[in-house]
């Protein structure tokens, strides 16, 4: 059996998708799951992220952007952090701040994200809300690799949640419940295949072994 490949989590919240994998390597063993977390880093002190990778006996980093002159030396600073690891991949896990050329030059094609929509339909921070606006049918969550734009990267997977007509009572919240339901476990299923079969990116096509 392959050695398991490394991972480094990053995150900015509660870190509910970090717990979805830190529950798959601990029930399937980092063997079969084919992958173990060996860092969590964040870009926010005293969150719940944290903790839950505190709890599990995780090193963790954090980088705050205002602890930095500039953006371009947050962004090395995030790269040399998670760089310490030797991570085979890094899992954008609720992780809010978008990454510079430092952090994409050091793990492009390597750094995978979720989004709360069908991509590329409703890029940016309001994915939810957008397709609601725009009155989709259906919506639901987008596991990518990260590029240099704003969630235009090579699509891995995606799963489809369907719009009721009693999301708009709530601006979307019981939707984005909904989807990030489904998002969890789309993540944990991608990561664990991509850890185990391998993958390669053809143009904007990525192939899972």
């Amino acid at each position: 059996m392959a050695k398991a490949k490394r991972l480094v989590v990053l995150v900015s919240g509660s870190g509910t998708n970090l717990q979805a994998l830190l529950d798959a390597v601990a029930s399937q063993g980092p063997d079969a799951y084919g992958a173990e977390i060996v860092a969590v880093g964040a870009d926010r002190d005293g969150i719940a992220g944290l903790e839950r990778a505190e709890r599990a006996g995780l090193p963790t980093f954090v980088r705050r952007v205002k602890d930095y002159g500039t953006r371009e030396e947050w962004d090395a600073a995030l790269a040399g952090a998670t760089g310490a690891y030797a991570p085979d991949l890094v899992v954008s896990a609720g992780f809010m701040k978008i990454v510079g050329k430092e952090f994409l030059a050091r793990f492009g094609g390597r750094f995978v994200n979720t989004h709360p929509a069908l991509l590329p339909s409703f890029p940016g921070a309001h994915g939810v809300r957008d397709a609601l606006a725009y009155g989709a049918k259906v919506t639901g969550c987008t596991v990518h690799f990260v590029d240099d734009g704003v969630d235009t990267g090579p699509i891995i997977a995606q799963g489809v949640v369907e719009v009721r007509n009693e999301d708009y009572e709530d601006e979307g919240a019981a939707l984005h419940e909904r989807i990030k339901e489904v998002e969890r476990k789309l993540l944990v299923d991608v990561v664990g295949r991509l850890a185990r079969n391998g993958y390669r990116i053809e143009g904007r096509k990525v192939v899972i072994q």
